[in-house]
């Protein structure tokens, strides 16, 4: 890429971050940063070659960036209500070459309808706010606290989103916390999206879940498969430098839980 297109992309409070070997992501350098969460999600999400699918709450675009670096659809659309974060989505997409197969749109995911995008899709994705807005210490950068609260909508917000926008048959994934696991249970099935798959998350075997992954399919019946927990780092002696399993590692390097 040249250094002026370069200079038109990244601000001065900005910086970029190399992902993996196909991928590098424009982020504020006070602002919000992804973790093991988008990895994860974007992991989880099965191969939908041909399809075309959402991601609600996109933020900086990681999660949609990681499903298109590895071809997991062939169209995806990036739904962001914040305006500087979907400025920021906009420009990774252009920074890294997938204008073709991500387009962002800057809406309420309350507000989204078929219309809005043009037919209805095969898959939807969402790393959602799983705090209250009247829960814990006011961030003082908004974004963040927007991010992770529910300000622009609750599970239950984005789980209505899911069912307008997606076919029937249609594949919801979504990453959680576990402490509100029911409230994400229960919102699902209240919008006919039946839970099919659900993978725990813990650091290590010493450690309780920290997230949950879940994978439903619009008006499926009921038919939970729970697989095995996966374990982030091995356990080593308190002090010693965190190991990654063998397991994660290979999510990592693969994108894929397969």
């Amino acid at each position: 890429m040249g250094i002026n297109m370069e200079k038109n992309l990244i601000y001065d409070d900005e910086r970029v971050n190399k992902v993996n070997e196909n991928l590098s992501l424009i982020e504020k350098i006070k602002g919000l940063t992804f973790g093991t969460d988008a990895y994860m999600l974007a992991a989880f999400i099965r191969n939908h070659k041909y399809m075309k699918a959402a991601e609600l709450g996109s933020g900086t675009g990681i999660i949609s960036l990681l499903c298109g670096s590895r071809g997991k659809f062939a169209h995806i659309t990036a739904i962001e209500v914040q305006k500087d974060f979907y400025d920021l989505s906009k420009r990774n997409i252009e920074y890294n070459s997938m204008s073709d197969i991500i387009t962002p749109l800057c809406m309420d995911i309350r507000a989204v309808r078929v219309d809005n995008i043009g037919y209805e899709l095969d898959a939807v994705f969402t790393n959602p706010p799983y705090m209250p807005k009247d829960s814990g210490k006011r961030n003082t950068h908004n974004e963040k606290f927007i991010a992770r609260h529910e300000v622009y909508g609750g599970i239950d917000d984005f789980c209505a989103a899911g069912e307008r926008l997606l076919k029937y048959g249609g594949a919801f994934y979504c990453v959680y916390r576990p402490d509100r696991l029911c409230d994400l249970l229960y919102s699902m099935r209240t919008h006919k999206l039946e839970p099919k798959r659900m993978t725990f998350i813990c650091a290590n075997t010493s450690s309780v879940p920290s997230m949950v992954l879940i994978e439903a399919k619009k008006g499926a019946a009921p038919s939970l498969s729970l697989t095995k927990t996966l374990f982030i780092y091995k356990d080593t002696e308190k002090g010693e430098p965190k190991i990654m399993t063998d397991e994660a590692l290979g999510i990592y390097e693969q994108c894929s839980f397969t």
